[in-house]
């Protein structure tokens, strides 16, 4: 155990060597670090939300508005196939209420034939495993001898509701980062909620407002032929619907229900000017979104077209010519701010559905000040004193566990640093934890030591039966408890995440200089002293 070769060497000194390189930019200030190569490691350890302080945001997603778009699709479909198919099959009462596609159908001789048809409309669950096992993701079923009532299964409403929630925080992952903002932690929280954690931010209202934004943009003709005396009195066609203004005047549109291009054909949005120089948001279709809008507006000059922004009507130019291209811009009481945020939203994508706050913490940066503060005394104090144990307690050898104690902590910083990982205050206790464990492999081998000295064996020897005892020891102690670190970080979220992170990456240096590290000081010692007695 005493013999090292030659690579054995060079390859601890290469390990120690890349965790100071890794580790030194945590010291170096931030106009140094931007004058280095790009070849030259200088990420520094990303500090966590409970550290530098920021937003937290729990946000849940309104599953049912999910469900409804779904069973308003259903009952599209059930009029397709009812009417749009030879033979027509009359029904009535056709509408979605309380969680169901519900239709009756008016001759009962007609209803094997309907069913069939509805039946055709049901679809599998995919459950991302080649859709094995999924099941139907509709159930229909027939009440009062003509009453048709369609529902969605509640694999069909998990399954939706899991992609919904993907699907919002891809949308929101895009936001947040179009903001400049570094290391957002947005993850799933149970079936339907998102955790938005980020660190470092101050304008806490200027994130809540990116974020719950829905963004659904449309374009729909207006119709000028319905006066405000007919929406008063609610005289609007079937085709149309009303939509209130966003200019805060009450002013309220009937546009077509039918949209003329959505935003899902947007392929870029930026804020600009207008002709007069006011603040407006200039957008680009892509190819097809550009065909079909230029065949609108070709086929509908001299009408005004309602930009919808969910739910609200932005602007409703008059078409002057046809635009063509795809190329323009959205006008409006727009500022700088609320153009660049808009066309932000307009760049990430809607959001599929509605979300709300349920949970809303600031962490000041004083606050997060303090806790540093807080966790560099705790590792300070807890270094010194496990130095100074070990140092007072085994004399020599306690000076090489304190040295390889001081290496185990630049390994550590130095992997947090090229892991990207972040350091948040449970990882600080994960680190001073670690420390604690450093040690304790040593003083097992140095135990091992003490009693075979006791048993009358030569330093020598018992350095070297120290070890090899010992190390079976060591071994199965740190893998357990680097296993406990994966669960936890596998089963964990957040700080108890960051904690695993720590602990595990502890372990892993810990027992590298106590079985690696420490033992090669040890035995370089011994082939140079040679010492005839040993004080341990």
């Amino acid at each position: 155990m005493l013999y090292f070769a030659r690579w054995k060497i060079l390859t601890i000194l290469a390990v120690c060597l890349a965790g100071l390189i890794f580790a030194l930019p945590n010291v170096l200030p931030r106009s140094v670090l931007d004058s280095l190569p790009d070849a030259v490691p200088s990420d520094q350890v990303r500090l966590g939300l409970d550290l530098q302080g920021g937003a937290h945001l729990l946000l849940e997603l309104d599953v049912e508005e999910v469900y409804l778009d779904r069973l308003e699709t259903v009952r599209d479909d059930v009029r397709d196939v009812l009417r749009g198919q030879t033979p027509s099959i009359g029904y009535t009462a056709l509408r979605v209420v309380d969680g169901a596609v519900v239709v009756r159908i008016r001759d009962q001789a007609e209803m094997d034939t309907a069913l069939s048809r509805i039946r055709g409309l049901i679809g599998t669950v995919d459950t991302g495993m080649a859709g094995i096992g999924g099941g139907p993701d509709l159930e229909v079923s027939v009440e009062e001898s003509t009453l048709v009532r369609i529902v969605m299964t509640e694999a069909a409403q998990e399954q939706r509701a899991a992609n919904t929630v993907a699907q919002a925080i891809t949308v929101l992952r895009r936001r947040i980062d179009a903001l400049g903002t570094l290391d957002p932690t947005i993850q799933r929280q149970g079936s339907d909620r998102i955790l938005v954690q980020v660190p470092g931010l101050r304008d806490v209202a200027g994130l809540k407002q990116i974020i719950t934004e829905t963004a659904k943009m449309t374009f729909h003709l207006v119709d000028v032929g319905v006066s405000p005396q007919d929406i008063a009195a609610g005289n609007v066609p079937p085709s149309g619907m009303v939509v209130p203004s966003q200019d805060g005047y009450n002013q309220q549109y009937v546009v077509e229900k039918r949209a003329l291009v959505t935003g899902e054909s947007l392929v870029d949005a930026f804020p600009t000017t207008d002709q007069g120089g006011q603040p407006a948001v200039g957008f680009r279709f892509d190819g097809a979104g550009a065909k079909k809008f230029g065949d609108v507006t070709t086929a509908n000059v001299g009408r005004p077209f309602a930009i919808v922004l969910d739910g609200k009507v932005i602007s409703a130019p008059v078409i002057q010519s046809p635009i063509l291209g795809g190329n323009g811009i959205i006008t409006g009481n727009f500022t700088f701010e609320s153009a660049n945020n808009l066309a932000i939203l307009l760049r990430a994508g809607a959001l599929p559905a509605s979300l709300v706050i349920v949970e809303e913490r600031t962490v000041g940066p004083d606050l997060g000040q303090d806790s540093i503060e807080a966790g560099e005394v705790a590792a300070v104090v807890g270094f010194v004193s496990v130095i100074a144990f070990m140092a007072i307690y085994y004399a020599r050898f306690g000076i090489f566990a304190a040295l390889a104690l001081v290496v185990n902590l630049v390994l550590i910083v130095g992997a947090l640093s090229a892991l990207g990982a972040t350091l948040t205050l449970p990882g600080i206790a994960g680190i001073v934890l670690t420390m604690g464990m450093a040690v304790d492999a040593n003083v097992l081998v140095f135990e091992r030591i003490r009693e075979e000295l006791a048993n009358g064996k030569s330093p020598v020897n018992a350095i070297d039966t120290g070890y090899q005892r010992a190390f079976g020891t060591i071994i199965d102690a740190n893998v357990t408890t680097l296993i406990a670190a994966a669960i936890l970080f596998q089963l964990g979220s957040g700080p108890v995440r960051g904690f695993a992170v720590t602990l595990g990456i502890g372990i892993i240096t810990s027992v590298f200089t106590a079985v690696m590290l420490t033992r090669l000081m040890v035995a370089l010692w011994v082939r140079r002293a040679r010492p005839k007695t040993l004080a341990i």
